[in-house]
């Protein structure tokens, strides 16, 4: 299989929340943690369970977050 997405990390599941509609995936990724949030259908169909080990494809325009009244002007 090729996927053109260049943002690849590999790393272990550590969690498996489902929910009715969606599930939250938490994955260690080396020294940090990270946490999907996909459908519940994919996340059966994939099996998803802890101790998988996985790979985090990330394709995304912006990731923002800011704490402590940091200045953004």
């Amino acid at each position: 299989m090729q996927i053109s997405t260049r943002n690849r990390l590999p790393g272990t599941i550590t969690e498996v929340v489902r929910g009715e509609a969606a599930a939250r995936v938490s994955i260690r990724v080396g020294d940090n943690q990270m946490v999907a949030l996909i459908t519940r259908e994919s996340a059966d169909e994939l099996g998803l369970e802890v101790g998988q080990e996985v790979t985090a494809l990330v394709k995304a325009t912006d990731v923002m977050v800011l704490t402590g009244g940091g200045d953004l002007a």
